[in-house]
């Protein structure tokens, strides 16, 4: 029996299911009632036994992660009723998950997969459940071992490397397996965009030592985890002719440009999550790639699966996803802005946050409507709605009645890099703060700079970071000094990776970090980081 991967059958279950959204939809509902009846969440709401959408709408209220905290804690305490579904709770997963799939377009034959992916720990909590990282327990399923056979790509690197408890170690013996199956890697994955870049920024530093593992077949007295050390042992043998040919490869590059395509000859496509706040890689992770094409993961959330990119040719910043309506049952939150003008002049300025007005269906929402999360519609597949990621919802920065998104932050900072080029630098990383200790409040924006910037450039990128910041609220707050000069502070070389460090130590797994785009003074550790790591300071004279 072929055990392969059968995407023309995926492909047209998908169509199908799109096809008949509505119907999927309500038959989904009902599935999950009537499988989740009798647990106590779902009791409270006295559903009488009716499993229609308009009931269920009326009855069960739109929840938030807080609310059902008191219930997941019942289930870690080893509850013995039904607590949040009626079927047995064998693992408890902390943050967001992992991709897979296999677009038609870009087809795996007999090849590797070069994925940097980490396994955290896992613990047993107070009623004997297991608990991890969504990552973890995915990789240490047969289920996730066994698609990734099927799907023709295994990964290049033994179960030690993913599972190692010091990622460095594992990052490094990912990269030398990677270079060890070189012609036979034909996918380079990670969660997302940052890990992929991190990755390929290591190997600028490591790459001599490895070509002299290879040469040797003797693996870097730096890594000492045993049960690596004697994994690494089993694929690592001496290779002079493969060293020398990887050592002229790098040699031969300018500034590292097309690095995966020239090593990795017949790697196809780069996959990852690479919307929203890993859109500011893509510039960084091209360069890497080549001539090789980069393909947006699938859109995934802490509760579950939501949507497909169904337009795998489409760039990154281009990728839409196509809504699962067999995955869960969905409903959205429109977002629309008080009209100022009409607002009572006696309410407090978060009223000119969005207004949640009731939640709509799958098959109810509107094409250039704007989504909680946020995402934009931006038509449908066969019944289906497409989404395009937008942003995380979050006011990222906001002092008086100015309201920045991160998105908002991104493009001022995506501005205000490309000064750097004239002295070939690029931004490797950033974040921000609202300082409110200053009267009046400002911004200040992090950056960790690629090398020495003189300080003209510096202060020219200064103040297109303020002026690029275009909120209505924003510009008049700062023409009339109720939000004082936009801060730019530039980092020592090796900040973010402190950061990285710090999360990790924390319990994070490598692949599953992102960079946070705004750090608040509850988050003291990080910001304390950032302020012992900073080698210059400039301020705007954008507005006088």
């Amino acid at each position: 029996m072929d055990s392969r991967f059968a995407s023309e059958k995926v492909i047209e279950e998908f169509e199908s299911l799109t096809k008949n959204a509505k119907r999927v939809q309500i038959e989904t509902l009902q599935k999950i009632l009537k499988e989740n009846g009798e647990a106590e969440y779902l009791k409270k709401w006295n559903l009488d036994g009716r499993f229609d959408p308009q009931t269920y709408s009326s009855c069960v209220p739109v929840v938030t992660h807080k609310d059902l905290e008191p219930y997941i804690q019942k289930i870690a305490d080893g509850a013995s009723h039904p607590v949040l579904t009626g079927k047995a709770i064998t693992t408890i997963t902390l943050s967001s998950g992992t991709t897979q799939g296999k677009p038609k377009e870009f087809p795996i034959d007999n090849g590797k997969a070069l994925s940097f992916i980490y396994g955290s720990k896992q613990f047993t909590t107070k009623g004997g459940l297991l608990a991890g990282t969504a990552t973890t327990n995915v990789y240490r399923s047969a289920q996730f071992k066994k698609t990734m056979r099927a799907m023709q790509t295994p990964c290049c690197s033994p179960d030690e490397v993913i599972f190692g408890p010091d990622f460095h170690q594992s990052l490094y013996c990912h990269l030398l397996c990677g270079l060890i199956f070189h012609e036979e890697i034909q996918v380079i994955s990670s969660t997302f965009a940052h890990s992929i870049v991190h990755s390929f920024r290591t190997f600028e530093l490591v790459w001599e030592e490895l070509c002299s593992d290879i040469r040797n077949g003797v693996l870097s007295a730096k890594i000492t985890v045993p049960s690596i050390r004697t994994a690494m042992g089993k694929v690592l043998t001496p290779n002079p002719e493969l060293a020398d040919k990887i050592h002229r490869k790098c040699l031969g590059l300018t500034d590292w440009n097309g690095l995966i395509h020239e090593v990795f000859p017949n790697c196809k496509y780069i996959y990852g999550i690479m919307t929203g706040s890993m859109e500011m890689y893509l510039k960084k992770l091209r360069h890497y790639a080549g001539k090789v094409r980069l393909l947006s993961a699938d859109y995934g959330s802490s509760e579950g699966w939501i949507g497909a990119n169904v337009n795998p040719n489409m760039p990154p910043e281009r990728t839409t996803y196509a809504v699962l309506p067999n995955i869960g049952y969905f409903e959205f939150l429109p977002l629309r802005e008080i009209d100022m003008a009409s607002r009572d002049q006696d309410e407090p300025d978060f009223t000119f946050c969005p207004v949640e007005p009731k939640p709509v269906g799958l098959t109810d929402v509107q094409i250039g409507e704007e989504l909680g999360d946020v995402v934009k519609v931006i038509g449908f597949h066969n019944a289906t709605p497409e989404l395009q990621f937008v942003c995380r919802r979050n006011l990222m920065l906001t002092i008086n009645i100015d309201k920045n998104t991160e998105k908002d932050l991104q493009l001022s900072v995506e501005a205000a890099a490309k000064l750097l080029a004239a002295e070939k630098l690029e931004v490797v990383d950033f974040t921000s703060h609202v300082d409110i200790a200053s009267e009046p409040g400002h911004y200040v924006i992090f950056w960790e700079v690629s090398g020495e910037a003189s300080d003209k450039v510096l202060k020219e990128c200064c103040n297109c970071l303020d002026k690029s910041f275009v909120d209505a609220g924003y510009v008049s707050s700062r023409k009339v000094k109720a939000i004082g000069p936009l801060e730019l502070r530039v980092l020592r070389r090796g900040t973010f990776q402190k950061i990285l460090d710090h999360y990790v130590g924390l319990g994070s797994a490598l692949n599953q970090f992102k960079t946070p785009r705004c750090v608040t003074p509850v988050n003291h550790r990080v910001l304390q980081i950032l302020c012992d790591n900073v080698a210059k300071s400039y301020i705007s004279t954008t507005f006088g």
